[in-house]
């Protein structure tokens, strides 16, 4: 995207805080926490009002477009401009420039989808791309860029509840008798999983006794963490496989040391791009750490079913003769195309560089795109005397989410990681100094920690990370709340306050969790 501003493209950045993208961007729209509805539904009533939509697109390739126009025209800018906190003329502006460019994507992160209506959020800017024809064409898209790699590959794997590998729905009787007829008439469940915010209230309710976690650390990356460890503690049988030994390990009654760190594996990883590329061994795994197919087959041993001794290109060709969409992408050709987008069906197929290029065709192969008409909802967490300051969360560039991976290593760029981040107006009115140690608290619990004046902070508005879980219990302070439709937790609104500490028991900058009742840590 910086080479794009660079070759002279505009960039628009969106964020409650004025970020780094903010710096590079053209123009800054610093909404309010959870007005981003909103804000997609006005800049679509000001393309509409203004004859900008696509329409020879929209009738050939779209449905829903009179319902989603009749829900929109409520959202006038001085309705949005109270709802987001963003000047109408700036909205107008932005509304402009993307109805009028010839090209344009739009990109959103975490700060769309960590949110209780996180799937309406996506959909509300799905919705401006069919509005102007955006989609399926060169310089255009709608592109949620991952928060870790091989995200997309996880889900193309068949890591969501309700998918089997290639996004093959578990519920399809075909689909199932397909996977289970290759599997030696394997028998398993012909219906939809648990997501993890389901998994976690099956452990609140007591039908969820056991978990067999891999790569992943809850007790400190799950939304109101005293609750997350509470639970994984209360568990009969807890297995943790991992190359570190993480706080969520600690709590584990076994542990599988694996040797799957990028130079340790073979395999594939698959980007945003959906395009499939080869991993290869470098190292060894160290001694006493195995390779995460090993076991998983002796485990499988174990339990009764030989899964055999298969190298990771054999798991990938099963992979291939299961899922439609990667069918084509057999090493070889990985090897020397550098990489394969899907959907791939076959081994002369050069792979898919617009996935939505067939809603340009006409008439249109396969099912149209649906508009969707929603509405703004305010976050679970709400602002009130006690609690009136808006808590966001985030990432920093130089550290990877709980810091397992990142924070055994120095950087100068971590200096004040720690830290909340406010504005100096908060600091005076709250009669603190910068660098001063604070009391936050939240509904369900507190932390101590230095704070840290920003100038680009906006009064109410605060901001802090969770790559540091061990200085600040980040997760202590957040909600809960989950979007009905994926899962995710609302980590970026939660409603806080701030309070100084007597000089007495000041811990010196050093963070300390206190959680909520009947919390764990």
């Amino acid at each position: 995207m910086l080479r794009g501003v660079r070759h002279g493209a505009r960039l628009i950045a969106v964020d409650p805080r004025r970020t780094s993208s903010a710096e590079w961007a053209d123009i800054w729209l610093g909404l309010d926490v959870g007005s981003d509805i909103a804000l997609a539904n006005a800049i679509a009533r000001v393309i509409i009002h203004d004859g900008l939509p696509d329409t020879k697109f929209i009738e050939r390739s779209t449905t829903g477009y009179k319902e989603f126009a009749k829900k929109v025209e409520k959202y006038t800018l001085e309705r949005a401009e109270k709802e987001t906190g963003i000047p109408r003329n700036a909205i107008r502006e932005v509304a402009l420039a993307y109805g009028q460019a010839r090209t344009g994507m739009i990109c959103w992160t975490l700060g769309i989808t960590e949110h209780h209506n996180a799937t309406d959020n996506v959909l509300a800017l799905i919705n401006l791309g069919l509005l102007t024809g955006k989609v399926g064409r060169y310089g255009c898209g709608l592109n949620p860029l991952r928060g870790q790699n091989n995200v997309q590959g996880g889900g193309d794997m068949g890591a969501i509840p309700a998918k089997l590998p290639g996004f093959q729905a578990i519920e399809d009787p075909a689909i199932h008798e397909k996977f289970a007829s290759a599997w030696g008439g394997a028998d398993f469940p012909l219906k939809k999983g648990w997501h993890l915010s389901e998994m976690f209230e099956g452990m609140e309710r007591g039908e969820l006794r056991s978990a067999y976690i891999v790569g992943e650390n809850p007790a400190r990356s799950e939304a109101d963490q005293g609750r997350a460890v509470r639970l994984l503690s209360g568990l009969d049988h807890l297995v943790v496989q991992d190359i570190f030994l993480t706080h969520t390990a600690e709590l584990a009654h076994v542990v599988l040391p694996a040797g799957a760190g990028w130079t340790e594996s073979e395999g594939t990883v698959t980007n945003s791009e959906r395009r499939v590329q080869r991993v290869r061994r470098a190292l060894d795994p160290p001694l006493g750490a195995r390779d995460d197919i090993e076991i998983i087959c002796e485990l499988a041993a174990r339990l009764g079913v030989d899964f055999g001794r298969p190298t990771a290109e054999e798991v990938w060709d099963e992979c291939r003769s299961l899922s439609p969409m990667h069918a084509g992408m057999k090493y070889s050709r990985l090897d020397e195309l550098g990489g394969i987008q899907w959907p791939c069906p076959d081994e002369s197929h050069p792979g898919t560089q617009f996935l939505h290029a067939r809603l340009w065709k006409d008439p249109v192969e396969g099912p149209l795109a649906p508009f969707s008409a929603v509405d703004n909802e305010p976050p679970v967490d709400r602002l009130t005397d006690e609690f009136p300051i808006r808590l966001t969360t985030g990432r920093r560039l130089d550290s990877f989410n709980t810091g397992v991976q990142t924070n055994e290593y120095t950087s100068p760029l971590r200096k004040g990681a720690e830290a909340l981040v406010i504005s100096p107006e908060d600091g005076a009115n709250l009669g603190i100094a910068d660098g001063e140690c604070v009391r936050v608290s939240s509904r369900r619990g507190s932390v101590d920690v230095n704070v840290s004046f920003d100038r680009s902070m906006r009064p109410g508005l605060a901001f802090m990370t969770l790559h540091f879980p061990d200085q600040v219990a980040t997760n202590v302070l957040t909600i809960d709340a989950t979007d009905p439709k994926s899962g995710t937790a609302e980590f970026k609104a939660s409603a806080i306050r701030i309070d100084r500490i007597p000089a007495s028991s000041s811990l010196g900058g050093e963070s300390q969790a206190r959680p909520g009742e009947g919390a764990r840590l």
